[in-house]
């Protein structure tokens, strides 16, 4: 996120999983990594151009996740690791979901 002109400050916690409850980050959206950018929670590898569409269009959302670590997202990137196609998905406090974004590698 750096590279990509974000400001981060990072928090190491001992127990993530307290974070996830706090945020209410629905199970089933968890990842390895959580974030917190203007008030929208970024869950796992999310692109940085996902976070910026977010900020830029301000949708009534809770936030971002990409669930686990696939391959080819941000990050994941890996040589000799072959890229599998991944979704962002955009949820709610209500727990709904949809597909923000559709990364086919």
């Amino acid at each position: 996120m750096k590279e990509n002109g974000f400001t981060v400050q990072v928090e190491d916690v001992s127990n993530l999983t307290k974070v996830k409850e706090q945020y209410q980050i629905p199970a089933s959206l968890q990842s390895c990594h959580t974030a917190i950018v203007d008030c929208y929670i970024i869950e796992g590898h999310v692109p940085a151009a996902d976070v910026e569409r977010l900020l830029a269009e301000r949708p009534d959302i809770a936030g971002l996740s990409v669930p686990g670590m696939p391959p080819g997202s941000p990050g994941m990137d890996a040589a000799g690791v072959n890229a599998q196609p991944f979704d962002v998905i955009a949820f709610d406090k209500s727990g709904d979901i949809e597909v923000y974004t559709r990364y086919s590698q």
